[in-house]
């Protein structure tokens, strides 16, 4: 036999083997399968249920208060104004972040000449975190006692989200204590309760646990129609205190202030509202609360953010609407520079 009739020979053999080879193979080895989505924070520390270590764009302190009997402490960052301080203002931050997101609105203010109070809510960030009922109510008894043992009498109000719940009860409660009232996309411009079924706590506790972190980024991406490398810090902090072993009661407390807000409507509050008041409204916010549980054909009619905006000023006896085009439901962390600079001029006006 010739060297290449030879040669031939050998690769048809290895050919044939490799053939079998192939045709014997489990469905798993035959078959490239899609690779799972890689976590952006695999290697990151774990974080607890206070948030220890996670930083804060300003020093915080504590304040030792209660919650429905039981002891809770309230961490905040007290920010002194450069300057001259024309006032004071208090900053409610929504129900899925903390204090933190207003570091670039603090730092703004601040220069402005005015000192600002950014409390991170009983149930929320760095503060206490108790299994009871919340109600918007003893947050802002709480927050009232907190600028009370800081001897500040009267604020302006600046209130995202579901901020903008409890600041809109904060100013029915404290009338006296408000100058004026900045609502930012706020929650309750709309009673969800008349479309939203209510929902049992384990169920929605069920859900909480199921999710990931790629449904979170999801869950996210929908408040901000302009998706930055630099929001991923808000996916990070949930996906590190998931990791760690506090969990199960973080999710809890959110299955709590998910009723908070289920429950507790404040529409009714807006024409009662005296101060000045400036809406400031992203105009592609379509946020709906609890949206996954309303019938489809309500889903429609909510949460269309321009025409809420419309809704509250007419209501509210004192109020100027600003729309910006083009922003979420947190114009403040989009466009942080228009957002200072449209709440600084309302502040210093004398309406």
């Amino acid at each position: 036999m010739s060297a290449t009739k030879l040669l031939l020979r050998t690769i048809a053999v290895v050919c044939t083997a490799a053939l079998l080879l192939a045709s014997c193979a489990s469905p798993e080895q035959s078959i490239v399968s899609t690779p799972a989505p890689v976590s952006l924070y695999s290697n990151a520390a774990p974080l607890d249920l206070r948030l220890s270590n996670w930083p804060y764009p300003y020093p915080t302190k504590e304040f030792k208060t209660s919650l429905q009997g039981q002891a809770a402490s309230m961490v905040y960052m007290d920010v002194s104004a450069i300057g001259k301080q024309k006032g004071v203002v208090l900053l409610f931050h929504g129900k899925n972040f903390s204090s933190d997101y207003w570091a670039l609105t603090i730092a703004g203010l601040t220069q402005a000449g005015y000192r600002v109070i950014a409390p991170d809510q009983i149930g929320f960030g760095k503060s206490s975190k108790p299994d009871v009922a919340y109600h918007f109510d003893d947050l802002a008894a709480n927050t009232k006692a907190l600028l009370q043992s800081l001897n500040i009498k009267q604020v302006s109000v600046i209130a995202n989200s579901m901020g903008g719940m409890v600041g809109v009860r904060f100013a029915r409660l404290y009338p006296n204590a408000v100058q004026k009232l900045v609502l930012e996309n706020p929650l309750g411009l709309e009673d969800y309760s008349k479309d939203i079924p209510p929902q049992k706590n384990d169920d929605l506790l069920k859900l909480e646990m199921a999710q990931t972190e790629a449904s979170y980024r999801r869950f996210l991406q929908s408040y901000f129609p302009n998706w930055q490398p630099g929001y991923e810090k808000f996916v990070e902090v949930y996906v590190r205190v998931q990791k760690g072993p506090d969990y199960p009661a973080y999710a809890k407390t959110s299955v709590l202030t998910y009723q908070m807000i289920a429950e507790k409507p404040v529409v009714n509050d807006l024409p009662l509202l005296k101060m000045p008041v400036l809406l400031v409204i992203g105009q592609k916010d379509r946020t709906v609360f609890g949206r996954r549980f309303a019938p489809p054909e309500a889903v429609k009619s909510l949460g269309n953010f321009p025409e809420l905006g419309k809704k509250a000023q007419a209501a509210i006896p004192n109020a100027k609407l600003v729309p910006i085009d083009g922003v979420g439901h947190a114009p403040h962390v989009e466009v942080p520079d228009l957002f200072v600079k449209t709440v600084v001029e309302f502040l210093n006006s004398k309406d």
